[in-house]
């Protein structure tokens, strides 16, 4: 029988990747039936919505750059690995396994995961005047889980910042469990059979803690930038999320 989380799992990862692909739009018949590309998402927010917390300039160079970097090389893996052309991410990771070229396997695995992330992490943001508060169910899974909220910001924090290098911190479901873990580079909790059984569970709220995600304003102060991004969490969104367990 298949676990509710499993479920979840594909429901999460499926409307995550409705939100990063894009079809291509072409002219002829034959070329219109030809499998869509993944394309860069827009912001749902203006660029400079996140500051002072995220500054203007961060954000620019963060999506119209490096995400938009995952995109272009995740559609570049993809053509050398047409078997998986016009699936979905999900599909994808699930597909990886059966490329027998190790520099692609890489290439799917590093953009596609960033692609993923980074289209996840722009959709639990907000301006700070929107960021709410986490629903009442979701309050009381937090402290069941934690003890309170402000244990659980410690901890979070603290998984944050001590995340080695480039990779990122995390909320998620596992068993019917909150659970806060970690990974590196642009690997994530839904990628079965990629990353460790304990990191995997369904996101509810990732921290991008990549240099390139804070350092024109933070610099080195990785520290300041995870306690400034608690002011533009989107917690409508997380709980939403949450509700559809």
């Amino acid at each position: 029988m298949e676990m509710p989380h499993a479920r979840s799992n594909r429901r999460q990862f499926v409307k995550l990747s409705a939100l990063a692909a894009g079809a291509v739009m072409l002219p002829s018949r034959a070329m219109a039936q030809a499998p869509a590309a993944f394309a860069l998402p827009a912001l749902p927010y203006a660029i400079n919505a996140l500051e002072p917390h995220i500054d203007a300039r961060t954000m620019e160079i963060h999506h119209g750059k490096h995400h938009a970097a995952y995109v272009a090389g995740l559609n570049a893996a993809l053509e050398k690995a047409p078997k998986l052309k016009g699936k979905s991410l999900e599909e994808i990771f699930a597909g990886i396994g059966s490329v027998s070229d190790e520099s692609v396997r890489t290439a799917l695995r590093n953009h596609g995961g960033g692609h993923w992330n980074h289209t996840f992490f722009w959709n639990t943001l907000a301006p700070a005047k929107k960021s709410g508060a986490p629903s009442p169910e979701l309050l009381k899974a937090i402290e069941a889980s934690f003890g309170s909220m402000g244990d659980f910001k410690k901890a979070f924090n603290e998984t944050a910042t001590k995340r080695f290098g480039s990779g990122w911190a995390w909320l998620i479901s596992s068993k019917g469990k909150l659970r806060i873990t970690s990974t590196a580079n642009q690997d994530n909790p839904l990628m079965k059979g990629i990353v460790p059984d304990a990191d995997l569970g369904t996101p509810l709220l990732g921290l991008d803690v990549w240099e390139h995600a804070y350092y024109l304003h933070y610099q080195n102060r990785r520290a300041d930038y995870i306690n400034a991004w608690w002011s533009v969490i989107n917690w409508a969104e997380v709980s939403r999320q949450f509700a559809a367990l």
